[in-house]
């Protein structure tokens, strides 16, 4: 990053700071939040780069375009300018509303492509999981594993010291670290979305048909929150997503335990479903 753009980004967060907000959260939500939450892992990093030069773009346009409105007013008011111009064509100010614009949008295409073309890369995965959206919980299956469990949110009366209200669930998606997992979408009855902020992941859970996203997590034991963003039904705002990232080797300890509170009774059958982006 140029020394522009972090002076700009420190600017901005002292203008949050003066206002009594966040520039980013945490892993989940803060009260008065402005920005986005703090980015894990690497599709999160560049999707927040991203942001970060697409703020910058559009407030240079809305201060140039404000500060010509201010110009246009002040240089031809009637009282400067009694006698109108009837010029009806300059052929160097259309040539550069046409040119200047096409420039701006090659510079966010660039990056932008850049990234989606990162996201869909869904190839040599370390692991894979399957996450189903029903009305209205969710279930992971770890298919390598052989393990499937649902995760309900907690009731106000289950919740531990700590754990935030709406937001904390019984069974936590539970995952290593420092690992590409490919994340396997689909719904079993109304539409859902799969959306954890944080890690910029955000995908549909539809009735026959698998979505692919992966994610990669950062090192560090770090949970974090998310929602789904469909509104699928009665209990939409009561269908919350917990990430539990750990280390490798708590993570094979927490499988080990798992394989006996979770071990499906049969082999998970392949699924036929082509995978859909």
């Amino acid at each position: 990053m140029s020394a522009i753009f972090m002076r700009y980004l420190s600017l901005i967060a002292f203008l949050l700071g003066t206002l009594g907000v966040s520039a980013a959260g945490a892993a989940q939500p803060e009260p008065w939040q402005m920005g986005l939450q703090d980015p894990a892992g690497s599709i999160a990093q560049k999707a927040t780069d991203l942001h970060n030069l697409l703020l910058i773009i559009i407030s240079l346009i809305s201060v140039f375009v404000l500060a010509l409105l201010v110009y246009v007013g002040w240089r031809f008011r009637s009282g400067a300018n009694p006698v109108p111009s009837k010029t009806t064509h300059n052929a160097t100010i259309e040539i550069l509303w046409t040119v200047i614009p096409v420039l701006i949008l090659i510079v966010i295409a660039v990056p932008s492509f850049r990234l989606l073309y990162y996201m869909d890369d869904t190839k040599n995965a370390d692991m894979v999981i399957k996450v189903t959206g029903n009305q209205w919980y969710w279930n992971y299956e770890y298919i390598d594993e052989q393990i499937a469990f649902d995760s309900y949110m907690l009731s106000d009366d289950e919740l531990q010291p700590g754990q935030p209200r709406l937001l904390s669930v019984d069974n936590p998606l539970v995952i290593p670290a420092d690992t590409k997992i490919k994340v396997l979408v689909t719904g079993n009855d109304v539409m859902h979305s799969f959306f954890v902020p944080s890690l910029a992941v955000q995908t549909y859970a539809i009735i026959g048909r698998v979505n692919e996203v992966w994610i990669d997590v950062p090192e560090g034991e770090t949970t974090y929150y998310g929602q789904c963003n469909q509104i699928c039904g009665v209990n939409h705002a009561f269908m919350p997503i917990v990430v539990k990232a750990m280390a490798r080797d708590d993570y094979q300890a927490w499988l080990l335990e798992a394989k006996e509170e979770f071990a499906t009774l049969t082999a998970t059958q392949p699924i036929q479903l082509a995978a859909v982006n």
